[in-house]
């Protein structure tokens, strides 16, 4: 699959869970979690103990269509430990020109994380494939605005603070997806596939167009 095929793949949904713990169990059972709630596009972060094992049972055994990749991805060594494993993309917390290098040399889109313009820009001139908005929190989408009004082109993901309720305000700003990862997994994996879906009805992907807010109950919000 080229590149652009696979981020195509992973921004189809609009979100991209978060999978990040300190026990392997749970962070199986929060991936697991994700996937039965119907959710595409997950995101193991290599601070998470088994990141690289949990990456590959993911990637052989499930859907086809769901794309797996990897987080906090710091050096071109952890870059190509994670593609080795079964990652389809790779995320950093930063810009970092070796982790783009090595990820395109394997074939696999890079999301590196920016918080200025200046980082924006230098993550796409370095060829990221998108860029995470990190934290978004912080930022707001009236700043994602702001910034694709002067770089329309600019496919950004926010991550950080982002919750199911304020997930289609990101994505009506024109983010192309959300990174989310506590919001979804407070409460452990049963309120976590209770919010997914919720989430994935919020941004548009059931049976209402984007611009056009679900409601999410008040007992996964």
């Amino acid at each position: 699959m080229y590149r652009w095929e696979t981020v195509a793949a992973l921004t189809a949904q609009h979100i991209i869970g978060i999978v990040r713990g300190t026990e392997v169990t749970a962070a199986r059972q929060t991936a697991q979690a994700f996937l039965d709630a119907g959710l595409h596009t997950l995101e193991v972060t290599l601070t998470t103990p088994g990141a690289l094992d949990i990456i590959g049972d993911l990637a052989s055994t499930a859907p086809a269509h769901t794309v797996i990749g990897a987080g906090t991805v710091l050096d071109a060594a952890a870059a190509g430990a994670a593609v080795r494993a079964g990652a389809r993309f790779l995320v950093t917390p930063n810009v970092r020109s070796d982790v783009i290098r090595a990820g395109h040399r394997h074939g696999v889109p890079v999301i590196p994380g920016a918080g200025t313009v200046t980082e924006v820009m230098e993550a796409l001139e370095l060829g990221a494939d998108a860029v995470k908005i990190f934290p978004a929190a912080s930022l707001g989408p009236d700043w994602v605005r702001a910034v694709l009004a002067a770089v329309p082109y600019a496919p950004l993901v926010p991550t950080g603070g982002v919750s199911p309720s304020s997930a289609p305000e990101w994505i009506e700003a024109g983010a192309v997806a959300c990174g989310v990862g506590a919001a979804l997994t407070e409460g452990g994996p049963e309120q976590a596939a209770a919010r997914v879906a919720a989430m994935l009805r919020a941004v548009g992907r059931s049976d209402h167009p984007i611009g056009h807010r679900a409601s999410i109950p008040p007992d996964v919000r």
